[in-house]
């Protein structure tokens, strides 16, 4: 089968950083286990991530997280799908990935596909999606239709992970969401999305919000640059507030919110698949609920950028697109 992988780390501007490859399919799906045929990918900045620091060794690393297709086969174990269901998932870091005609995939961790949205509208989302969801909700403790009164800040509100975590804010409780961005149109996104108000995360954060009339952020998102942010979100979080991390390229010092007796909080989307967590299902569940609410008008896809087919060259494009750290929502790629 047709499938894209790398077999050194190297610069996405190095001719073999990521190459075509024919490969084995997959063997029959066993236990909780489903063979999916996919039919578009998106592409994170973990992709980009494991390139260029995982070295596969012998054989080559097929990348890929996000994924939507049509479930070909299922194991004797599966109880929540059968073939020819639409699905969407975000598979796990430690198998391997979507950017292949067939994946292997734990039915744990896979929804149902919107039915309004196509296969690539729909990558768009699950990595994301259960990313915000999780740091909201099960990390953040973010209560579903309450915190009226209180304020969210997102930290990087244009991308992937802050395009939902807006989205779900506003869809599912009563924070007054303010998101950061710089350029005119991730400013314009995050209105568009639901932020009642945007801030520039290159001025002073905590001055801005003042000038709103907020005294504080009662729970901080920081969907990137945790370590560039960090002196910003120390001043803008309020008294007894909650930092949600999802990534650090520096050490941070966590007795810098200790005064304020602030929480500070990680989220990690493949914790649950990784260690077989009993409740692993839950990214079942929830990526049920989005696809319900994007059903429903309330919250959408952030697929911005369509280059067509699953290739090694058009997945160099999208993997230099992510690295820019200027993308605007999601960028995908559908079938071979």
């Amino acid at each position: 089968m047709k499938a894209v992988g790398y077999r050194k780390c190297l610069p996405i501007d190095q001719a073999d950083a990521l190459i075509d490859l024919d490969i084995a399919a997959p063997a029959a799906p066993t236990g909780r286990d489903m063979l999916v045929e996919i039919h578009a990918v998106s592409v994170n900045p973990v992709d980009t991530k494991v390139r260029r620091r995982d070295d596969p060794g012998e054989a080559p690393r097929i990348l890929g997280f996000d994924g939507a297709g049509v479930v070909r086969a299922v194991g004797p174990d599966c109880t929540l799908f059968r073939p020819g269901d639409e699905v969407f998932y975000a598979g796990v870091i430690n198998r391997s990935g979507t950017n292949a005609e067939l994946h292997l995939v734990d039915e744990r961790i896979v929804g149902r596909k919107p039915r309004n949205l196509t296969f690539p509208e729909a990558a768009a989302v699950p990595l994301t999606a259960i990313t915000a969801w999780e740091g909201l909700f099960d990390r953040l403790g973010v209560p579903q239709g309450g915190a009226q009164g209180q304020t969210l800040l997102v930290i990087g509100g244009a991308g992937g992970v802050g395009s939902m975590v807006i989205q779900m804010a506003r869809a599912l409780t009563g924070l007054t969401v303010v998101a950061t961005a710089s350029r005119a149109e991730s400013v314009q996104w995050c209105r568009d999305l639901g932020a009642h108000h945007v801030v520039d995360h290159h001025g002073d954060i905590a001055a801005q919000m003042k000038a709103l009339g907020l005294r504080g952020a009662n729970y901080i998102y920081s969907a990137n640059t945790t370590a560039k942010n960090w002196a910003a979100m120390v001043e803008a979080v309020a008294p007894q507030g909650r930092i949600l991390l999802i990534e650090s390229q520096a050490p941070v010092d966590a007795r810098d919110v200790m005064r304020k007796s602030v929480s500070i909080h990680w989220e990690l989307m493949f914790t649950r698949p990784l260690f077989n967590t009993p409740d692993m299902i839950e990214q079942h569940r929830l990526l049920n609920e989005v696809a319900g609410l994007i059903e429903a008008g309330r919250m959408r896809g952030t697929m911005t950028r369509n280059l067509g087919k699953i290739n090694a060259a058009n997945l160099t494009q999208a993997h230099a697109l992510v690295e820019s750290g200027g993308m605007i929502g999601k960028v995908v790629l559908e079938d071979f």
